[in-house]
C-alpha cells in the first residue's frame, strides 16, 4: 500500500514537468490595446521624415498610411487612481508604407507596446482609396489575421480616417462612438445594417453590388453620413449615396424601424412629419415570357410625429387621411429616385432585387447573374405604397 502511494506521488511529479504553462506570455499592460484602425492615403508624417532622414527609412512605397488607436496608459491609469486628467483616452499611432503587416511590424519599432488587435472594434477605410486599390486588396491582412475579431466593423469615409478616429472630448473613444451609432438604427433610418469583417468577405465573394456606411469626420465631431457604394465584381467604388438616397433604398429593403418622413403639403407647403414604427416590405420578380420585372409593395405603421399646418384638425379622420396619402407619395418619390439613380448614373444594383431573383426564380437567376448589373438597368420597376397613422398624440383642435 505505501509503495503504490509513493509511486503515485512520483508519477504527479513527473506530469508536473510536461506542463507547459505560460511561458511566452505577455502581461495586458505590456500590450499597446488597439480599438480602432484607419487606413488614408498615403502621406508620411513629419516625424516620420525626421526618422527616415536619420536611418529610420526602409524599402517602401508611401501607398497607405494606417492609424492605430491606441488606449492611453497614463490617462485610463489616473481615471482608476481617482485622479483627473485633461488627456484624451486614446493616441493615435501614424505610419506610412505599402504593407499593412509590414507597417504593424514597423510600429514595434517606436513604441514599448506593440499592436494588439484582439479587441479591435471598428476599421475606417478612407473610400478614395477604393478607387485605386480594391477592398479585397486593402483588407487581406486584417482578413487573415487571427488575432483581429471578424465582428470588427467596417465604414468608408469620403474625408480622410484620422479625422473620423478624432473626438474634442478628452474621456470618449472614438473607436467606441463610432460603432454604438449603428445601435441607433431604430432611431434613423439612415444607418445601414452593421458589416463587419465577416459579412464583408462574404459580400466581396458574392459577384454583386453592395453598399458601405459612410462615416464623416469634422471639428472633431463624428456622424454617419450616407453610403459608398461598391462594385461587385471589381470592389472598387462606384460612387456615393447621400442620406436621401440611403433612405429610398431601406424603404426598398423595408430596414430599419425608426426615422422621419417629412412631406409638404401641396397646397401650403406645411411640413408633416411621420414617425415610422414598422415597415413591410415585399419585392416580387414578376417573369412573363422572356419578360422581367419587378413590383415592390410598401406598408407602413407609424404616428403624426409633427404638424405645422395649424388650421387642421389633427384628430379629423380626414386630416389624417390626406397625410397618409402625402407620406406615401413622398415615400413613392424617394424609392423611385433610388432607382433611377441606381440605374443611370451607377449602372448598378444596390437594392438587392437580384438576390430575390436569385430566390424565388434561381434557374433565371443562373443566367442573368454574370452580368446582373448591366440587365438590372433595363428592368421596369414598379412601387405601391401604404402608410397607416395609428396614433396622432395628444394635441389638436378638436
Amino acid at each position: 500500500m505505501k509503495k503504490m502511494s509513493t509511486i503515485r506521488y512520483l508519477s504527479i511529479a513527473l506530469l508536473l514537468f510536461l506542463l507547459t504553462g505560460c511561458w511566452s506570455s505577455h502581461e495586458i499592460e505590456e500590450l499597446g490595446l488597439t480599438f480602432a484602425m484607419g487606413i488614408d492615403k498615403g502621406k508620411e508624417t513629419e516625424l516620420e521624415k525626421k526618422f527616415n532622414e536619420m536611418g529610420g527609412d526602409y524599402p517602401k512605397k508611401d501607398r497607405i498610411t494606417l492609424i492605430y488607436q491606441y488606449v492611453n496608459e497614463q490617462s485610463a491609469g489616473s481615471k482608476t487612481t481617482g485622479g483627473s486628467s485633461d488627456q484624451k483616452s486614446y493616441i493615435n499611432v501614424y505610419e506610412t508604407g505599402d504593407s499593412l503587416h509590414q507597417i504593424n511590424t514597423e510600429i514595434a519599432l517606436r513604441k514599448d507596446r506593440p499592436v494588439f488587435s484582439p479587441h479591435l472594434k471598428v476599421i475606417v477605410i478612407a473610400a478614395e482609396l477604393l478607387r485605386t486599390y480594391s477592398l479585397g486588396e486593402l483588407l487581406d491582412q486584417p482578413l487573415r489575421d487571427n488575432e483581429i475579431r471578424p465582428s470588427t466593423l467596417v465604414l468608408v469615409t469620403r474625408g480622410r480616417a484620422r479625422d473620423t478616429l478624432s473626438l474634442k472630448k478628452t474621456i470618449e473613444m472614438p473607436a467606441f462612438r463610432l460603432r454604438k451609432i449603428a445601435e441607433n438604427d431604430y432611431k434613423a433610418k439612415k444607418i445601414l445594417p452593421p458589416v463587419t469583417l465577416a459579412k464583408l468577405a462574404g459580400k466581396m465573394r458574392s459577384g454583386s453590388s453592395y453598399l458601405l456606411q459612410n462615416v464623416a469626420g469634422a471639428n472633431g465631431e463624428v456622424k454617419y453620413a450616407g453610403a459608398a457604394a461598391i462594385n461587385g465584381k471589381t470592389n472598387k467604388l462606384i460612387g456615393y449615396l447621400d442620406e436621401k438616397d440611403l433612405e429610398g433604398l431601406m424603404w426598398i429593403n423595408g430596414k430599419g424601424i425608426g426615422g422621419t418622413v417629412k412631406s409638404y403639403d401641396p397646397q401650403k407647403q406645411k411640413v408633416t412629419a411621420f414617425g415610422v414604427e414598422s415597415i413591410k416590405s415585399n419585392v416580387k420578380p414578376i417573369v412573363k415570357g422572356n419578360r422581367l420585372s419587378f413590383e415592390v409593395n410598401v406598408k407602413s405603421e407609424g404616428y403624426l410625429a409633427e404638424n405645422w399646418n395649424m388650421n387642421e384638425k389633427a384628430f379629423d379622420d380626414n386630416f389624417l387621411e390626406k397625410a397618409e396619402k402625402i407620406t406615401a407619395k413622398t415615400v413613392k418619390k424617394s424609392m423611385e429616385d433610388i432607382t433611377k439613380k441606381m440605374k443611370t448614373e451607377y449602372k448598378a444594383d444596390l437594392a438587392g432585387f437580384g438576390n430575390e431573383l436569385r430566390i424565388k426564380h434561381p434557374r433565371l437567376w443562373e443566367k442573368l447573374k454574370k452580368n446582373w448589373d448591366e440587365t438590372f438597368t433595363d428592368i421596369p420597376i414598379t412601387f405601391h405604397v401604404q402608410i397607416a397613422i395609428k396614433e396622432y398624440g395628444t394635441v389638436g383642435d378638436q
